[in-house]
């Protein structure tokens, strides 16, 4: 079902009326002073099976690939996230207008693991055939066994465990001041079985320097802790580099989760 909001401005009817709708681009409207409201509706009508194509290939998109954002997609989102593995990731931004056309892309994930695919990318990019399933010639571009979306129970278990437990989220932001990290999901996981709670390395490394008078941090899932030495570790492991606004918002999040959520051992 679709939502159509109609806007009758002063002058009308001389005046045209103006629309709004969970579509991912409005209709022009014809308008002449012999107009009724009625005509828009069927004009709007209209509209909708043109956008059906979309539609259809975005439901194949959902259906067959593994999407991890948006989780609950609205009719207008022409966007999909797609997990690729091996915390890879591509963003795909596909036009409403020719939903079988070669679309957009972003990767996301670390350097070394993506650049295969940006190879077969750029190098198979022109094969993109428009008769084909979207699917299937996003597989034949990257040259890459698409992975199945993960099962109803594998994906709740997921869900529960991904988490980050410093800032509460799956994936970080989408965001260019975050380089590789951009997009990713938690890449840390506790070693205490009974706990593996998940973590952004980036998170967990920003939260071991803020503890300046402890040589160990610990969280509440458990009796486990990190030691602040493991800091050089995870500073080796991504070479993090200097964030602006979006880490210092991010930072006060941590904080607020620091000072009433945590506790930490004594030197």
């Amino acid at each position: 079902m679709h939502l159509l909001e109609i806007t009758l401005p002063m002058g009308y009817p001389e005046s045209p009326p103006s629309i709004s709708a969970d579509v991912p681009y409005l209709p022009k409207i014809h308008w002449s002073k012999n107009s009724r409201l009625k005509d828009v509706i069927c004009q709007f009508q209209a509209h909708l099976k043109i956008l059906q194509e979309f539609w259809n290939t975005m439901d194949e998109i959902d259906k067959v690939l593994w999407i991890v954002d948006p989780t609950k997609p609205s009719y207008a989102m022409s966007h999909r996230r797609i997990a690729l593995g091996d915390d890879c990731y591509i963003l795909l931004q596909v036009d409403a207008r020719k939903p079988n056309s070669l679309p957009e892309c972003r990767f996301l994930g670390t350097d070394g693991k993506l650049d295969q695919l940006i190879i077969n990318w750029r190098k198979n990019r022109k094969k993109w055939d428009t008769k084909k399933k979207f699917h299937e010639n996003l597989a034949a571009v990257l040259d890459f066994a698409l992975p199945s979306p993960p099962s109803v129970g594998d994906k709740a278990k997921d869900d529960e465990q991904a988490d980050c437990g410093i800032c509460y989220a799956k994936h970080l932001p989408v965001d260019d001041e975050l380089g590789a990290h951009s997009g990713c999901a938690t890449d840390y996981m506790c070693e205490n079985p009974s706990c593996s709670r998940a973590f952004h390395s980036v998170c967990l490394r920003d939260w071991l320097r803020s503890i300046t008078t402890t040589r160990q941090g610990k969280w509440e899932m458990c009796e486990g802790g990190v030691e602040k030495s493991d800091t050089d570790a995870l500073e080796a492991s991504f070479q993090a580099k200097k964030i602006g606004r979006s880490r210092i918002y991010t930072l006060v999040l941590w904080r607020k989760w620091l000072g009433g959520r945590s506790a930490f051992l004594g030197g």
